[in-house]
């Protein structure tokens, strides 16, 4: 009814999404099964492998038994949504879940702590990627695709930068191909190198939110570091992931001006992660002391038995012959940049003092 006395007539179209929603919730989840299951019967092996040898952790196993899974069974078409939903949301959500760790205050923390060993690593990745790049002949796009891959945040940054740039699909395979060689690489040596420095659960943490350029690598790797180590790589790693936004803005306003074009406007809102909000929505909630210390020990769990079934969803789609299509002067250029942003990240924090 409204203030004159008249009645009210709802939009029936307005109503339309939110009837549907059980519906469509049903089908989702009928057209995802067989691939969750699958990912976390993975999960729930390595997981058991993770607990009777604790230095190997339930990630490694999980990304290795998804990758023979993948090469020996070759799951067929029931189960692909099933391990791309796993491989995103799933993933996304652990991070998520991830935040019940740490209070705000300790976000901010990390992030004025982390800021200049970041924007140091990240200058000198983009500077090498854009030297060498032109030096190796390898193309505008995917010099650029593999440099953001490789300083930000593997292929959540190629993603957002990829329309900008107008890259073309070839160039987003192979520069995503490229950096997820090297973020397995990273999950295998970076531990050992952590431990082979005599690094704090802390230090490894900056290590890793700072040199790993995708998320599920850099879980990865903390985890075998040690478990203490997870949760401040998270947050290092979940600033980083904000490094998106100018960059992408930089990249677009540098295209329209190379095209002449008074375009290239990038909306901010789209490039912030919804699991970055998500993990805050948990870290005010633990500030708040909204959860007991029970609930924060379960959802740790909750968000490792997460990670590991996103993990086996990765091993599970990885494609080894498009990695082998890269080429070598596109893994030549990952392989420097990777050890470009170790070193880099390595320097700072020894020049600091932090570790």
């Amino acid at each position: 009814m409204t203030p004159d006395g008249h009645e009210r007539h709802t939009d029936p179209v307005q109503l339309t999404p939110l009837t549907t929603l059980p519906g469509r919730i049903a089908d989702r989840t009928l057209e995802v099964r067989h691939g969750v299951f699958l990912c976390a019967v993975i999960a729930l092996v390595s997981t058991a492998i993770g607990r009777v040898v604790p230095i190997v952790g339930s990630a490694i196993p999980a990304v290795v038994i998804g990758v023979v899974v993948g090469l020996v069974i070759k799951p067929d078409t029931r189960f692909r949504p099933g391990i791309t939903y796993s491989s995103r949301f799933l993933l996304q959500l652990a991070v998520a879940v991830l935040g019940s760790q740490l209070s705000l205050r300790s976000i901010v923390e990390v992030g004025v702590e982390s800021l200049p060993v970041m924007l140091t690593s990240l200058t000198m990745c983009l500077v090498v990627a854009w030297l060498l790049g032109r030096a190796l002949g390898v193309d505008r796009e995917l010099r650029t695709l593999i440099g953001v891959g490789t300083g930000i945040c593997g292929a959540s940054a190629i993603a957002a930068v990829s329309p900008v740039i107008k890259a073309r699909n070839a160039s987003i395979s192979y520069a995503i191909s490229t950096v997820f060689l090297f973020n397995l690489i990273a999950v295998l040596v970076f531990p050992f190198v952590g431990h082979a420095l005599g690094m704090t659960p802390h230090a490894f943490g900056l290590f890793a939110g700072t040199a790993v350029n995708d998320t599920s690598s850099v879980v990865a790797a903390a985890s075998v570091f040690s478990a203490a180590a997870l949760g401040f790589a998270v947050v290092v790693k979940l600033v980083r992931t904000l490094m998106i936004i100018p960059i992408t803005i930089g990249l677009a306003a540098m295209e329209a001006r190379r095209e002449g074009a008074d375009g290239g406007r990038v909306s901010i809102s789209r490039l912030i992660p919804w699991f970055l909000i998500g993990f805050l929505v948990m870290a005010a909630l633990v500030s708040a002391g909204v959860f007991s210390d029970f609930a924060v020990a379960a959802l740790r769990e909750v968000s490792i038995f997460l990670i590991a079934t996103a993990l086996a969803a990765i091993g599970l789609s990885t494609n080894l012959g498009a990695i082998r299509s890269a080429g070598l002067k596109p893994l030549a250029l990952g392989g420097v940049l990777s050890l470009t942003v170790a070193c880099t990240t390595l320097g700072m924090m020894k020049l600091t003092g932090q570790f």
